[in-house]
Order: structure tokens, then sequence, then C-alpha cells
């Protein structure tokens, strides 16, 4: 899959949630379901790039950023 893209405008520590699905719904069943067996499911879900607290935190104080993280972050669940 493509990345989602990146809105964050670091000069403003900011971002747009104009990209990206909100909702994702699907629907799907296991032929090999056993309810006689323990069973686990697994989703991933990534969120649109959002600034660092770095970032953040640069902008309120008025301070450089750090040159050795980066200026945003993916959340993952």
């Amino acid at each position: 899959m493509p990345a989602v893209g990146n809105t964050v405008n670091v000069a403003q520590a900011s971002y747009s949630n104009a990209i990206g699905a909100p909702y994702l719904a699907a629907h799907w069943k296991d032929p090999g379901f056993d309810a006689k067996q323990r069973a686990v499911d697994c989703v991933r879900v990534l969120e649109i790039p959002t600034p660092r607290w770095t970032t953040f935190d640069a902008k309120f104080i008025g301070v450089a950023l750090p040159e050795d993280v980066p200026t945003s972050i993916q959340e993952r669940a």
C-alpha cells in the first residue's frame, strides 16, 4: 500500500486532518474457525503523521528544533 501522505507543517507545528480515511469497515468470516479452539485476531492501524512533541515544544517555547530527532511521527495501534 502507498504511504498515506504527510500534512505536517513543521514551522507552525500543525497538521491537517485532510488525508486518510476517517472510517474503515470490513466483514470477514474465518472459513477454518473452530469454536472449540482458542483464537486471536489482529488488526493494525496507522494514523496520519502528526508533529512530534519536540516540534510542538520548539514552536511554543521559541527554540530551534533538535537536529537528531524526526519532526513528525506516525502513531500505530
